[in-house]
């Protein structure tokens, strides 16, 4: 079933960021020990299928985004009215009780003529007892979205930014595969939301606005905050050190941090990290078994063909892939990118 037509589409896009008109979230369900069976039940969307949000949820965007298949994500949070959020340097911010993350994965398809598809949704939701892991999987007709527990594997195909077709096996996570990401000293945490990850300028009606100037204007944070500028992977006019630091920081940096579920590796990949040894220079891998490969050390620097670090994200073998899971595709572009990254880089 067609969700809205492509100049329909265009035009929703061009919107996205539109203060949106009335709807109501059921904030009960926030606090239930009971998630409903459709997403539909919270009340966040004025309009499902085509991703209008209710008056209470803002969409957001990332200056640097997880890699997922390439997915488009459609990001929108909910923070009690009344409620502040506080700012700490390099972390996420911290969110109210109560307050929910929504990301919509799905293939808008703008560069061809197929329809978008909606994949799957997911809710980071702050309950009195920490975050709370939801996902919900679209039906086939786009109108609603079912809880998922067990995760799913969708065959679909979506037009890449060349416009050539590319089948994938959209794999959504089970309900305990969210926590291999969203750990932070074993306490579930969200990613993305980090000042110095949102300090951008993005299209409102009113036109463009920092992001984090608009979160103050919903009095959700301070207007003077000493965020960092961070640089998006994607920005060729940058240097390829800070393209590259970017992409492995939201990509591989939550896990690969001294907090991270994958601290005992040794090796440090988010954006803080100064250590030659840690970021992977002449590292040796600690418990890789077969996902090194064969090779002695993280990163060779002048030799990718010889680091580790590339090799994993080269690899498609669940054994040796990295990130372990939430991907069915190697994303070709950061492979280049790191590659060219080692290549370039000094003893």
């Amino acid at each position: 079933m067609k969700i809205f037509s492509k100049p329909q589409f265009l035009f929703l896009l061009a919107l996205f960021f539109l203060v949106p008109i009335n709807a109501s979230v059921n904030s009960a369900l926030l606090s239930s020990n009971a998630p409903p069976k459709y997403l539909s039940e919270f009340g966040f969307f004025q309009d499902m299928q085509n991703q209008i949000p209710s008056a209470e949820v803002h969409p957001y965007s990332l200056v640097n985004p997880l890699f997922s298949d390439y997915t488009d994500k459609l990001r929108f949070v909910y923070v009690p009215e009344g409620q502040k959020l506080a700012y700490v340097k390099d972390k996420v911010f911290q969110f109210p009780v109560g307050s929910t993350l929504i990301k919509t994965f799905a293939y808008l398809n703008t560069q061809g003529e197929m329809d978008a598809q909606l994949l799957e949704t997911r809710l980071l939701i702050n309950t009195s007892e920490g975050w709370k892991a939801i996902s919900y999987v679209w039906n086939q007709d786009q109108t609603d979205a079912k809880r998922s527990v067990a995760g799913a594997t969708i065959p679909t195909t979506f037009i890449n930014s060349v416009g050539a077709k590319v089948d994938v096996r959209y794999r959504a996570p089970n309900q305990n595969q969210c926590k291999e990401c969203h750990q932070v000293n074993q306490v579930m945490t969200p990613i993305g939301p980090k000042a110095r990850n949102m300090n951008k300028n993005v299209g409102y009606t009113s036109g463009d606005m920092n992001q984090l100037l608009y979160w103050a204007a919903q009095g959700w944070i301070e207007s003077k905050l000493n965020a960092d500028l961070m640089q998006s992977y994607e920005n060729e006019n940058v240097s390829i050190d800070e393209r590259a630091r970017a992409y492995l920081d939201i990509n591989c940096g939550h896990c690969h941090s001294p907090t991270g579920n994958a601290n005992s590796t040794g090796l440090y990949l988010h954006l803080n990290e100064t250590r030659d040894i840690h970021i992977g220079k002449y590292k040796k891998p600690v418990a890789t078994g077969r996902g090194s490969g064969g090779l002695k050390y993280s990163i060779v620097p002048g030799k990718p063909e010889e680091s580790i670090l590339l090799h994993r994200m080269e690899s498609m073998d669940p054994g040796v892939m990295m990130p372990e899971s939430g991907r069915a595709l190697t994303h070709e572009e950061a492979v280049l990118m790191v590659r060219e990254w080692i290549l370039l880089m000094q003893n």
